[in-house]
């Protein structure tokens, strides 16, 4: 079996990168301090927040999903144990992105180095001015990547991201996002929507353009809004699993009796410090490198 691809937010996850907190240095005092100016809420704590992910490892080990692990990050920083955002993976090989904090530059050349390490073929990367966070795409389907453009992907990066698609037959469209809090925090386009499953959408109805609501709509997905009051716990960033099955923050328990009334079947993992932290859900600690049709035992 080829050991990359899946342009599909939805599709059984057989194969996930990630970051455990003590190769991204939430061990080390100097990379501890540096909390502030990387917009987390606290000074972490890496005895819990490597707790938080190993529970995280499991369950996503639970799925049959094969687990990587990136090797010594703790020259990236904190924020490398949000393994999404840097790089973003198609059918045909990985293509390595430009963050848009500035904090977070050195992330996709660790990822590029995994890559190759891998024997997975990296199409190519997001050069300046251009900026490019894998936060901000989402699959709508296997031909239609939707690019949200915010503080942390501009024009120039959406505008690279569609010259190297387009001949894979990929389509990329642009979302804007709003202001938010501003650009030192992180608003993705994840951060509002999660797509589970080919028809159902999750949704913070309230902050996303309506051209993008109009989108999803025109295209027949049922949008299920979160509970506004887990805004800040990330309610709307939930991992897809494949077959219904999704990984969410059991921080958020009012928006994920939502999803499971409507039929999904919601794991949950503690996130307090690994993820509400510094701002990065389930989503963004995972990295899916592999997605497939074969059916997965949960």
């Amino acid at each position: 079996m080829k050991g990359y691809g899946g342009q599909s937010m939805v599709e059984p996850l057989l194969r996930v990168l990630v970051c455990p907190p003590v190769a991204a240095g939430w061990n080390q005092a100097a990379r501890s301090a540096q909390w502030k100016e990387l917009g987390f809420l606290h000074a972490p704590d890496y005895w819990t927040a490597q707790k938080e992910h190993n529970a995280l490892v499991r369950a996503l080990a639970g799925t049959g999903a094969e687990i990587c692990f990136l090797p010594d990050a703790s020259a990236q920083g904190l924020d490398a144990v949000y393994a999404h955002d840097a790089s973003l993976i198609t059918d045909s090989g990985a293509i390595c992105l430009r963050m848009g904090k500035p904090q977070r530059t050195d992330e996709p050349a660790l990822q590029r180095a995994w890559y190759e390490s891998a024997g997975i073929p990296v199409l190519g990367e997001i050069e300046a001015p251009g900026t490019a966070e894998a936060g901000d795409m989402v699959w709508l389907d296997a031909a239609t990547l939707l690019v949200g453009r915010g503080y942390r992907t501009n024009g120039s990066g959406i505008a690279q991201l569609r010259s190297m698609l387009t001949e894979y037959g990929i389509t990329v469209l642009a979302a804007p996002l709003p202001h938010g809090s501003g650009p030192e925090t992180c608003l993705h386009l994840m951060s509002l929507l999660s797509i589970l499953n080919e028809r159902t959408v999750l949704v913070d109805l309230s902050w996303l353009a309506v051209e993008t609501v109009e989108l999803l709509r025109v295209r027949g997905f049922r949008l299920i809004e979160m509970d506004y009051s887990e805004r800040l716990s990330l309610a709307c960033n939930v991992l897809a699993l494949g077959n219904d099955a999704l990984l969410a923050f059991e921080d958020n328990r009012s928006t994920n009796l939502r999803l499971q009334e409507a039929g999904f079947r919601v794991l949950t993992f503690p996130g307090g410090e690994i993820g509400i932290n510094g701002g990065g859900g389930p989503t963004c600690l995972t990295r899916p490198v592999l997605r497939g049709l074969i059916a997965l035992q949960l």
